[in-house]
């Protein structure tokens, strides 16, 4: 369970949201809403372990966490707004190379499986840099299948996907939550994910 209490992050001087409360148990979803600037990035970053609030408490599975607590890093499967590629590596290996960073399983067949269930298997040996913008998430997004972990956060994971993309998103995520996983989504459009364990927040 990851539950946060009174969570406050400034910028500067200027607060970017105060009072944030939420709790996730095991198949709960939070999407995150709210105008550019709110501090969307900033609260996932705080969830996932990487940055510091100037208030309040997070908690996993009922212990209270400081930044980089190694506990929860490893719980958490992050996916920033960027696609971190490198344009020079293929796509398998761009893959490959982001599954190994978080201890996943690299193995050419489960790297070349992961990038079919994407629709990307004719794109796998060309480099990230003749690829488009939705393919290039499509990659990032391929780690999930890479890197069991029972926390993903994700910042604006259907940014440049097609109509087919986000479905398979959207699946991917009930999939993941009927399994017993949780998330964190920001997004700034419907991703078609909804039911009694899907909850939303607004930054203002």
């Amino acid at each position: 369970m990851l539950e946060s209490k009174q969570l406050a992050a400034q910028r500067g001087a200027a607060t970017l949201f105060s009072g944030v409360d939420f709790k996730l148990a095991p198949g709960d979803a939070l999407l995150v809403t709210g105008a550019n600037g709110s501090g969307k990035t900033t609260l996932l970053r705080i969830a996932a372990g990487l940055s510091h609030a100037v208030r309040g408490t997070l908690s996993w599975r009922g212990a209270a966490v400081a930044p980089l607590d190694p506990e929860l890093r490893a719980a958490v499967m992050y996916i920033g707004h960027a696609a971190a590629l490198k344009d020079e590596l293929t796509a398998e290996e761009n893959l490959a190379s982001l599954a190994s960073l978080h201890n996943g399983v690299a193995t050419s067949d489960a790297v070349r499986g992961a990038l079919a269930s994407w629709s990307l298997e004719r794109q796998r040996a060309l480099p990230s840099r003749a690829l488009s913008m939705g393919q290039r998430r499509r990659i990032g997004l391929a780690r999930l299948t890479l890197v069991p972990r029972p926390l993903w956060i994700l910042d604006e994971p259907a940014a440049a996907l097609d109509t087919a993309g986000v479905a398979l998103l959207c699946d991917m995520l009930g999939a993941h939550l009927a399994q017993g996983g949780m998330a964190i989504i920001a997004t700034h459009q419907d991703i078609g994910l909804s039911g009694p364990s899907v909850r939303g927040l607004t930054l203002s």
